[in-house]
């Protein structure tokens, strides 16, 4: 097998100062012709691992070959000439650029656009993609968009692909015809690694599996011969439950109601047209849609944080529309929003754990005191709850990995008892035990009433977690299905716009606060009658 060896790593450490060790001792091996995929938690070194083998980084010991040879990487152009190329989860593009113009950008020769068109084409029809070399960035859809991402490497020669996340943000249809062109490209003789969170698809895509924890290597197994249980408790060390228990609660009138609801992206579009839904207290409503289809907006309209068109945002009765997110909480309505950029708008990079701990009640006028003690007493609690790695609760959160930033901005959310949540993305880029902390705080919050707005991304999960799934595309309403009466390529099929449920009686197009109970109960239970015919 030696010869069918594309990438080796042998005892490879990196460190970071003096303490942090991010990689140590790491060997594995990458054949040709094989996708391997790479698990680890939060802060395992599967990222700085990548980096190297890209030219980000360069190892403090230890060597990589390429075909058994030794090899010397120390930049991306480097990486490029070995023939390696790499896949980010954020796009690398220039939006008023086209596909072409993107895929031949920083290749530092002369080149005829006519020419590149036409081998943009050719490599898209040898392995199935589908893409306009001429269509520019700004006009394409995410999944359009990671094809010029994985065209620019192939365009370069790469014959080993690192791909991040590359299925974040991808409808079901989506994912599985990116991994029927990764299938392609594998029996083409390429040789790709995976760095995913989804075990399902890991074990639907990947030959091989090799394992991180804490920055060394645990080991490589054969998809075939492993299971989600089993790979789990390589990444954890210890044996962990991977299942979601849907919490049955009692629900009651809605805490919140959308009627109508319009509101504008930031260059003046429209993002939410003519929304409906409500939220009840003790349910959780999941939204599903593909990426910048108006989760963003909708979750910024409703926390006060950006104005609206038209339509009306009662919290349990009362309109909240034009009021500022201090005026909201002046007012005593309790409501959380874990936003999607989460050191952007979540938390402040520079304060400490205690000092973001604090922000929800500097200058609430209730004392001109600043009780720090007791914020570092909650600090420490958090850390504890939720495994929060950090040196201590005065190191700065732009210091901590993104995990770890998540955590303290979910916990801090939850700590200060709301009755409504709106999540956006609560456990992207945590590991899998975090991620299920975290779905099992949001239960527990149901079970107390609250009500849950979670904007989410991967379907398995928001049809384990969720109540009912309301799906937007291109900022309208698809529809509002059970999670207990539909299917994930149902969901996909609306996220698409192929499927339109939105003409079907809707639950959604209540119009009155002062129903019943028992009122409410019949609404909901029509919703889901008619929905699933």
């Amino acid at each position: 097998m030696e010869n069918n060896i594309a990438l080796e790593l042998r005892n490879i450490t990196k460190r970071f100062g003096t303490k942090v060790v991010a990689n140590k001792n790491v060997s594995l091996t990458l054949y040709k012709n094989e996708i391997l995929s790479l698990l680890g938690e939060n802060g395992s070194g599967k990222t700085t691992l990548m980096n190297m083998i890209s030219g980000i980084y360069f190892p403090d010991e230890g060597e990589i070959l390429i075909d058994g040879k030794p090899a010397v990487i120390a930049s991306p152009k480097d990486a490029y000439n070995y023939k390696i190329g790499m896949i980010h989860q954020h796009f690398k593009l220039v939006d008023t650029f086209t596909a072409a113009e993107n895929i031949i950008l920083g290749n530092n020769e002369p080149y005829n656009l006519k020419v590149v068109n036409s081998r943009v084409k050719d490599i898209a029809s040898k392995y199935g993609f589908d893409i306009d070399p001429k269509k520019k960035i700004h006009e394409m859809s995410v999944s359009e968009k990671q094809t010029v991402e994985i065209i620019k490497v192939l365009y370069r020669g790469a014959d080993i692909l690192i791909l991040d996340e590359p299925t974040a943000v991808l409808t079901p249809q989506e994912i599985d015809k990116l991994f029927t062109i990764l299938r392609r490209m594998r029996d083409d003789g390429k040789a790709i690694i995976i760095i995913t969170h989804k075990l399902n698809e890991v074990l639907a895509i990947s030959d091989r599996v090799s394992v991180l924890r804490k920055g060394e290597y645990i080991g490589t197994v054969n998809t075939s011969e492993t299971s989600e249980k089993a790979l789990t408790e390589m990444m954890v060390g210890k044996k962990v439950d991977l299942k979601i228990e849907r919490a049955i609660v009692e629900k009651k009138k809605p805490l919140l109601e959308i009627r109508d609801l319009t509101v504008n992206s930031d260059v003046g579009n429209v993002a939410i047209k003519n929304v409906n839904f409500y939220i009840r207290g003790g349910e959780i409503l999941g939204v599903a849609g593909i990426s910048g289809c108006g989760q963003k907006e909708l979750c910024e309209a409703i926390a006060g944080l950006r104005p609206i068109s038209s339509g009306a945002i009662m919290h349990e009765g009362e309109s909240i529309v034009g009021m500022p997110t201090r005026e909201i909480i002046k007012r005593g309505i309790s409501m959380s929003f874990i936003p999607e950029d989460r050191l952007g708008m979540g938390l402040a990079p520079s304060f400490s754990t205690t000092d973001n701990m604090m922000l929800k009640t500097y200058g609430d006028g209730r004392t001109p005191f600043v009780d720090r003690k007791s914020a570092r007493e909650r600090a420490k609690q958090l850390i504890k709850k939720l495994g929060i790695v950090t040196p201590s609760t005065e190191t700065p959160v732009r210091r901590l990995s993104g995990g770890n930033v998540q955590k303290i901005l979910v916990g801090r959310e939850i700590e200060s008892s709301p009755n409504v949540i709106i999540t956006a993305y609560p456990v992207r880029g945590l590991d899998i035990n975090s991620s299920y902390q975290i779905y099992d705080i949001l239960n527990e919050q149901k079970q107390k009433g609250v009500g849950i707005l979670f904007v989410g991304e991967d379907l398995d999960v928001m049809l384990a977690l969720c109540d009912k799934i309301m799906v937007i595309c291109h900022g309208e309403v698809m529809g509002v299905v059970h999670t207990d009466k539909t299917t994930k390529e149902e969901i996909g099929l609306m996220m698409t716009g192929s499927l339109d449920k939105s003409e079907i009686k809707e639950f959604g197009k209540a119009k009155d606060s002062h129903l019943t109970d028992e009122q409410w109960n019949d609404a909901d239970k029509g919703m889901g009658d008619n929905n699933a015919n």
